[in-house]
């Protein structure tokens, strides 16, 4: 057996107890970075940070807090806050209670979070604020086992009847604590592996969400997993904005707190780019649609600088795929990577022109990012790789918690979601699918045996609805959604998150793209255009003082867009190609349900929602 299995057979039972062990280690040692906005609301934020020691501390009251309102082992409490400190801070109190936490989207509307609520039978709720808090008031007849609301920030918060802030509870635990000091010792000593420490609600794309049941034993595999290898480090400075509420965000947490370096957290979307050159972190976490935006962004400003300028863009863009292309497979080939010396001349050029300034707009310091939750186009992949921003692609389900693959740093395959983790075995069913089995793999759905029992095999085999290959050396290629791939009228199937990816990295005005052609002839695609993006473009092309929708609905946009679907096509096969496509009049969001908070297409919502122009694709088409 090797030292890795060793440690990751010899895991402790859970995460709180490697909280322990860590706050024993290094309590000295900086745990994590957040941001305080400047009381005048004007200047830049001021960064604060929190040693092992101190976040134990607060860590132990709100256990101890909670512990106080009653909370019992295995309890739920639901968490419905943004990306913050205090989340975490909050969520391992939790966990030091041995109860077990319920996450909620911030964005999830009142019905939805009255459900998830109901459903987990969540006794307390941490609310980030009063807009939170007044999604469980409005239902609160339907919450007969919530019996507290903790609130984080207290502003136009009355408390009372139930109501307290948090630093009300820490208060609360902090009393308590003085007297039964070993509380928080005991709790973490009791738990046992598996125990429920995590509730999940899947966003998914049709009907309600399904609760996830992740116990002790996931997360504390997790973290000695990732740990494993070897991709982080204790120098390590991570950059932490993913929504905790998603498991890829959670998972970040449990890493962490076995490897022992820093984490900044702030889940500000809008902040990121104002944040980078601040933290200028060694490595973080995001969704491919991020990199989508960033590599927009540089195109759009390549192009906004004049022909000559976004000239020298392309001509490096190429290069940089080419370059990571060929160093990847001479990696693969050798061991070393490399590539010709005429291509890295031009490699060479083109870092100093444009590479280096993305580089620099990362913060600098950037060793690589793990790309997760969706499929990241390849071309992009190459582009940023052959930039020097290695994007290491991973893969993993809520129901796997969250890390199941991940691409093995220098060795890394754009394309692929590389080598599973130590302890997690995987096979390719007959039909292509990918069935999981090992210690992250969840206990079922909440409350729902029999959808457990059409995904989750008596062996222990899960089965994830996705497509995908393994190489004869272990790395994995995910092909498509099991239930998303398009058979055609003709008998022809197309997986069309491959073509939606191809169409993202060709062009760099597209944000959201949907291709359709199930039971039909040929295929259509929908496509919301990026607003930063496009409205850059329409200055240039006189178009200046209009709204968005009318830039979307001008046909000067329409002949750029169809520019792109031309060369799309160009390397599709014929049966792929999409023959007609519309713009939408806006781009697609959380708010009306379109996309998942982790930014993944709601299909059917969208589909029945742009009905109408579909069918006017397919006015008067032969469907046979």
């Amino acid at each position: 057996m090797s030292d890795t299995q060793t440690l990751i057979e010899n895991r402790p039972p859970s995460v709180a107890t490697l909280f322990l062990e860590r706050v024993a280690a290094t309590p000295d040692a900086e745990a994590y970075r957040y941001p305080v906005p400047p009381a005048s609301g004007q200047g830049p934020d001021d960064w604060k940070s929190l040693s092992w020691a101190q976040a134990a501390e607060r860590v132990y009251a709100i256990a101890a807090g909670l512990i106080e309102l009653g909370v019992q082992p295995e309890q739920r409490v639901a968490l419905a806050s943004s990306t913050r400190v205090e989340w975490i801070l909050a969520d391992l109190g939790i966990l030091c209670a041995g109860a077990a936490t319920t996450t909620v989207y911030p964005q999830t509307n009142i019905d939805e979070s009255a459900f998830i609520l109901s459903d987990s039978g969540s006794r307390v709720l941490i609310a980030e604020d009063a807009a939170q808090l007044a999604k469980a008031r409005e239902r609160r007849a339907e919450l007969p086992d919530l019996t507290h609301v903790v609130v984080l920030d207290p502003a136009g918060v009355e408390t009372g009847d139930g109501v307290l802030t948090l630093a009300e509870l820490e208060q609360r635990g902090a009393a308590l604590l003085e007297k039964q000091p070993e509380l928080i010792k005991e709790r973490v000593a009791a738990i046992t592996k598996d125990q429920l420490a995590t509730l999940i609600y899947t966003s998914g794309t049709t009907g309600r969400p399904k609760g996830v049941r992740l116990p002790h034993d996931n997360w504390s595999y997790m973290a000695k997993a990732i740990a494993a290898t070897g991709l982080i480090s204790a120098e390590d400075v991570q950059y932490l904005w993913l929504p905790l509420a998603h498991v890829f965000g959670k998972v970040l947490t449990s890493g962490q707190i076995e490897v022992g370096h820093v984490t900044a957290v702030d889940g500000r979307v809008d902040k990121i780019i104002e944040n980078l050159p601040v933290v200028r972190p060694t490595y973080m976490a995001a969704v491919p649609r991020i990199f989508e935006k960033v590599y927009n962004g540089v195109a759009a400003k390549a192009r906004a600088g004049g022909a000559a300028k976004y000239r020298i863009f392309q001509w490096a863009a190429e290069v940089a795929r080419e370059y990571a292309k060929t160093s990847q497979d001479t990696f693969r080939r050798t061991g070393t990577a490399g590539a010709p010396f005429g291509l890295s001349a031009k490699h060479k050029v083109a870092d100093a022109l444009v590479y280096a300034k993305i580089r620099e707009a990362f913060g600098g310091n950037l060793r690589a990012c793990i790309s997760g939750s969706a499929a990241l186009a390849p071309e992009i992949g190459y582009f940023f790789a052959g930039a020097g921003i290695h994007i290491l692609e991973g893969y993993g389900l809520t129901e796997s918690a969250a890390a199941s693959f991940v691409n093995p740093g220098e060795a890394y395959r754009t394309g692929t979601v590389g080598k599973p983790l130590s302890g997690c075995e995987v096979r390719i069913a007959e039909d292509g699918e990918i069935l999981l089995r090992g210690p992250g793999i969840m206990q079922g759905y909440h409350n729902l045996p029999e959808k457990t029992a059409e995904v989750l095999e008596s062996d222990g085999w899960l089965h994830t609805g996705d497509i995908g290959e393994l190489s004869p050396d272990g790395y994995l290629t995910i092909t498509d959604r099991k239930k998303d791939l398009i058979k055609t009228s003709g008998g022809k199937y197309i997986a069309p998150a491959e073509v939606e990816g191809r169409f993202k990295a060709v062009c760099p005005y597209v944000s959201n793209i949907l291709v359709h052609g199930a039971d039909r002839n040929f295929c259509t695609a929908l496509i919301a255009l990026d607003e930063p993006a496009i409205m850059a473009w329409a200055k240039e092309n006189g178009l200046a003082d209009t709204s968005y929708a009318d830039v979307v609905a001008a046909p000067a946009t329409v002949a750029l867009i169809d520019g792109y679907v031309k060369e799309l096509n160009e390397g599709l096969q014929r049966w792929q190609t999409i023959r007609k496509f519309r713009l939408l009049p806006r781009d697609l969001d959380v708010e009306h349900g379109e996309i998942t908070p982790s930014l993944k297409l709601k299909r059917p919502v969208v589909e029945r929602e742009y009905k109408h122009l579909i069918d006017e694709m397919y006015a008067g088409a032969r469907e046979s």
